[in-house]
Formats: structure tokens, C-alpha cells, sequence
């Protein structure tokens, strides 16, 4: 038996993951519970495990964007390969290849019909496609459910099923603009190359595990698919960081994908094929009296596909740009007593709860505060009502290597400063790690980010919808201050506050402020709760 494996349902507002990395090759035997994939949402990364014991089949490729339900690979049970093997044994095979023979001859000699397959509707606000790629070339036999090309819309890239089992027949060239409703191409069902592909086919079905194996090395040395030259999410992370272009590294994954170790190999070999070619290009382009063995400029260009995350997230900043009546109201706020506190208590701090004391901790503590005093900052619209939370979830906005990530701290009003500091330390490594799972990023009544860890002096934060306001913390910087009639030096912070005026007005988003900004001024307020 074959067991499909489906992309499961992560989240209600996921629809959609990529294929990060196959955690097993093409033919390989995999047992129920193990690891076989990673996958990438556009909240977070997880891992797909096996769901019985088998002989896995990649239908996806890494990098690949699937839709929730949909096939990822496929597991040909134990007992099936046991049967194959049997029939094999007992010199059946030529049995089953003759009696599928004559069934298509049978079926040859009644059907010869061209079908057509036209663009589906995707969803309402899609109205037109483009076609990316083909993975098909024009006359070749395909299956029914075959992928045959890529469909690339404004929201997601996905691929293209043959409806019918034929010879293809290509109408739309790839990059072609099509309409909901317009011919992509023709398959021939029946047609004679059909005969000779399902007798290749049938043959291939009663091989044994063998032919799996020099199938998928046929593929590492297939240089024409689309997979070519392709880095996975890893390897475009190290090339990235190299300098390197994809189209100097030459894959050995599947299908010629570059792989995470190609991109660590790939450092001196590139980087000494692009020192020789700029060179060469100067020689040829310049007169050699004027050539500069120092030049090396280059006007390369290099294209990577967006993530999904990176997607999320560019489409939920400007919809909050154009959704909400947004306003930044700014303070500035000084940090020596803090700075004092925190110089006379963190080793002790560090010492009985074996975490650090930081300066979120005091900022968490003081927002909850203010929030508590106007409800208004930690409301939310709903559509004609305004939702007031009785709690204080704070999401800490941080930077993680596939984009910006805000996982909430729960209930931060009732937290001691050592709770708060421990949270957002563990928050922060699955963040780094990608670990974090979707329930720790889902929810939140207000929002923290620090800009200052980058050097950022001053900044308008973007609201995280459908919260009505975010905090912005910025860089300390030493300046002078008038204190009690003296100019003196003082570790000075801007904090911004990013409102929707719809339902915080002016008073209420400046009173806020003013609040954070005492209390962080005379810490010594969260003691007493004045």
C-alpha cells in the first residue's frame, strides 16, 4: 500500500509552508515517528515526522511552497515491497507487464481525445496568474496528478497538476500572463507515446528498492530541471553572508540543489573564480596601461525568492500603514538610576535566579503599569467595538534569522522582574534557534521593540495589528541635560509610542508616556506601586 503524506494543519491563519530540508533521500527507508522534513511557516519552523514504516518518495522539493492538505511525499509500506518482492520471486513480473500492455492497446484503440486544461480560480481576489516554470517539456508522457508547471499568483507560487494522462501539448510559454479561464495547454490521452511511457512505467513499478536508487542519482545529475543552482534556505543564508552568487556554486543535492555543505565548500573556490573573471573582464573591456590589478568592482545582480515569513510580513506592515490612523508621540528618558540599580543588585540577581537583569524587565514593569491606568493603549478594534484586555500580554519583538518574530510573555502584569527576565531570555534562544512554536507567537495586547541593541537613535515603530500601540526603545547616549538648574552629562534614552488614533487620542497616548517615563526615572515606585 502507498500512504500519502500531508502538509497538516499547523494554524488557522497558516495555509500555506515550504520544504526547508529533507531529512532523507529519495528511495530511503524510514520507520514510523522518524524525522523526515523540516518545514517553514510564516510563523515558524517545525519539523513532519513518518507516519508508518516504509520506502519514502519525494514529491516536493526543498524550497517549494505547499498548501495545508496537500501531498508531500509519499510511503510505500512494508507489506507492498514484501508483495513486489513475491511476485518477483515468482517470475510473475512479465505476467502483470503483459496483461498492462494489453490493456492499453485496448484502450488506444478507443481513445485518442486532446483534452484541454485551463487557469482555476485560486481564490476570489486572484484574477490572473503567471506561468514560472515548466516542468514538462513540450510532447512528453505525463500522469494524471503529475506536477507539469509552475503557477506563480501575487499571494503564493504553487504547482500545476496534469488533470489527464497523455502527451502534453504546451500553449502558455513560461512567463505568460493568463486569466482565470485561459488555455495553458492540451493533453493527448491515449496517444501512441502514452503506450510506450506506460510500459516504461509499469516496468519501473516491478523493480525492486535498486532502481529507487539509480533513479534518484540520475536526478543529482540532471543539471536541466529548475532545482538547479537552487540553495536551500541555509545555503542561501551562508552565501549571502560570503558574498557569493548561487550561479558560482555548483549543487550536489537533488536535482543539482545547492546544499548547506556546498555553501561552506563553495568559499575559496568562488571567491578565486570571481577575483579571475573580474580581472579578465578588465583586461579585455580596458587598455592594459590603465588596468588596476586593485579593481575589483562588480555590478552583479542576484534574485532570491521571498520567504514566507518576509511575504507576512511586508503584507501585514502595510496594511497597518493603511489600515489604522497611526501616530508617534515621543519622550525621552533618563537611564542612571536604572543603570545604578542594576550596577548594585545584578550579581546578586544573577546569582540567586541564575538570570541576568537586563533593562526589558524594568521597561515590561512599566508598561503594565501605565497599561493598567489607560486601558485605551491596550485595547483593541474589533470591527464596530473596541475590545478593552483586563490582562497585559507584551510581545518583545525579536530579530531572528528568517525575519522579525514577536512572541507574547503571558500575563506580564503578575511577573516578577526575575519571571519576566527568564521569559524573555527563553523566548529569545527558540527565536534565534527557530524553535518557536506558533501558540508563543499568537495573541498579544502590546507591543516592545528595541532598536537601541542596533544603535538606532530614534525611530517610529510600526504598530503589530491588531494591537493599538507599540513601544520603542533606542539607544543610550550620553548628553547633556539641565538638572535642578545645572547642565550635567546624563545616559539619555528616546522612547517612542506608536498609537492608533481611532481609539487612543493625544492625551492618552502622551499621558502613557509621561508614566513610562517616571517610573523608569524613580524605579523605586514599583516597590511602593505609586
Amino acid at each position: 500500500m502507498i500512504l500519502d503524506v500531508k502538509v497538516p494543519t499547523v494554524a488557522e491563519s497558516v495555509t500555506e509552508v515550504v520544504v526547508a530540508k529533507w531529512l532523507k533521500n529519495e528511495g530511503e527507508k524510514v520507520t514510523m515517528n522518524e524525522i523526515i522534513c523540516e518545514l517553514d511557516s510564516d510563523k515558524a519552523s517545525f519539523e513532519l515526522s513518518a507516519e508508518t514504516d516504509g520506502i519514502i518518495s519525494i514529491l516536493v522539493r526543498e524550497g517549494e511552497t505547499v498548501g495545508v492538505g496537500e501531498t508531500i511525499c509519499q510511503i510505500q509500506t512494508q507489506n507492498t515491497t514484501n508483495v513486489a518482492q513475491e511476485l518477483l520471486s515468482t517470475n510473475t513480473a512479465q505476467e502483470i507487464i503483459n496483461h498492462s500492455n494489453n490493456n492499453m492497446e485496448t484502450t488506444q484503440s478507443t481513445t485518442s481525445e486532446v483534452k484541454e486544461m485551463r487557469v482555476v480560480p485560486f481564490a476570489e481576489s486572484i484574477t490572473e496568474v503567471t506561468i514560472g516554470t515548466w516542468l514538462k517539456n513540450e510532447g512528453d508522457f505525463v500522469n494524471q496528478d503529475e506536477p507539469i508547471c509552475e503557477v506563480e499568483t501575487d499571494k503564493a507560487t504553487q504547482e500545476l497538476t496534469a488533470e489527464f494522462s497523455g502527451t502534453l501539448q504546451i500553449v502558455a510559454a513560461t512567463g505568460s500572463l493568463l486569466k482565470i479561464g485561459d488555455l495553458i495547454c492540451k493533453i493527448a490521452v491515449g496517444a501512441a507515446p502514452a503506450q510506450k511511457a506506460s510500459q516504461n512505467e509499469t516496468q519501473t513499478n516491478t523493480t525492486n528498492a535498486q532502481q529507487n536508487t539509480t533513479t534518484s542519482s540520475n536526478h543529482n545529475q540532471n543539471n536541466d530541471t529548475y532545482a538547479s543552482g537552487h540553495p536551500s534556505p541555509a545555503a542561501t543564508k551562508i552565501l549571502a553572508e560570503k558574498g557569493i552568487s548561487p550561479d558560482e556554486v555548483k549543487g550536489s543535492g537533488i536535482d543539482g540543489r545547492i546544499t548547506k555543505q556546498d555553501a561552506v565548500d563553495a568559499q575559496k573556490t568562488a571567491t578565486q573564480s570571481n577575483e579571475v573573471t573580474t580581472t579578465t573582464t578588465q583586461q579585455t573591456s580596458q587598455p592594459a596601461s590603465i588596468v588596476s590589478s586593485n579593481e575589483t568592482s562588480s555590478r552583479a545582480q542576484r534574485r532570491e525568492r521571498m520567504t514566507p515569513l518576509r511575504k507576512t510580513v511586508a503584507r501585514r506592515l502595510v496594511a497597518v500603514k493603511n489600515q489604522t490612523a497611526m501616530l508617534t508621540t515621543f519622550n525621552e528618558v533618563n537611564m542612571l538610576p536604572i543603570m545604578e540599580l542594576r550596577k548594585k543588585f545584578k550579581d546578586k540577581f544573577k546569582e540567586k535566579y541564575n538570570v541576568g537583569l537586563g533593562f526589558m524587565s524594568f521597561f515590561v514593569k512599566a508598561c503594565c503599569i501605565a497599561l493598567k491606568e489607560y486601558p485605551q493603549v491596550n485595547a483593541m478594534i474589533d470591527g464596530e467595538d473596541i475590545v478593552f484586555n483586563d490582562f497585559c500580554d507584551v510581545s518583545i519583538a525579536v530579530s531572528a534569522p528568517k525575519g522579525l518574530v514577536v512572541p507574547v510573555v503571558r500575563n506580564a502584569e503578575a511577573m516578577s522582574f526575575a519571571q519576566i527576565e527568564k521569559a524573555i531570555e527563553d523566548l529569545a534562544t527558540k527565536a534565534r534557534n527557530n524553535k518557536l512554536s506558533i501558540p508563543e507567537m499568537e495573541g498579544g495586547t502590546f507591543t516592545i521593540t528595541n532598536g537601541g541593541v542596533f544603535g538606532s537613535l530614534m525611530s517610529t515603530p510600526i504598530i503589530n495589528a491588531p494591537q493599538s500601540a507599540i513601544l520603542g526603545m533606542h539607544n543610550i547616549v550620553e548628553r547633556p541635560v539641565v538638572v535642578n538648574g545645572e547642565i550635567v552629562i546624563r545616559p539619555m534614552m528616546y522612547i517612542a509610542l506608536s498609537y492608533d488614533h481611532r481609539i487612543i487620542d493625544g492625551r492618552e497616548s502622551v499621558s502613557f508616556l509621561v508614566r513610562v517615563k517616571q517610573i523608569l526615572e524613580e524605579p523605586e515606585r514599583l516597590l511602593f506601586g505609586v
